[in-house]
């Protein structure tokens, strides 16, 4: 029983930092994220236009798209780039959606 015991406290110790985060490079949610951030910027570039490329993530398992600053520049018809953002959604870590916006001219 006492083994029981010990096994049960380690596992809930390992547990516990998914629950309450730890420090990481970007805002991350055990149960939800949904962030947007920057990722460079140029002050050269007037933002008329925007493109979005998107990859997918599905039980943290599969992964699939192309989020590329280079794909988002060709869906907004993009040949200078403004400024460049990142957004993240994922539930449960379950499913994910990750997007790369790119917005210039």
């Amino acid at each position: 029983m006492k083994k029981f015991q010990v096994v049960c406290l380690i596992c809930l110790l390992a547990f516990i930092p998914t629950i309450f985060g730890c420090a990481t490079p970007f805002p991350y949610g055990s149960l939800y994220t949904e962030v947007k951030m920057p990722i460079g910027a140029s002050a050269n570039v007037k933002a008329t236009k925007k493109g979005v490329a998107e990859s997918k993530s599905i039980l943290g398992l599969v992964a699939t798209g192309d989020s590329s600053i280079k794909t988002a520049m060709r869906n907004g018809g993009i040949t200078r780039i403004s400024y460049v953002d990142w957004e993240a959604e994922n539930i449960l870590g379950i499913i994910g959606t990750y997007k790369t916006v790119v917005y210039g001219q």
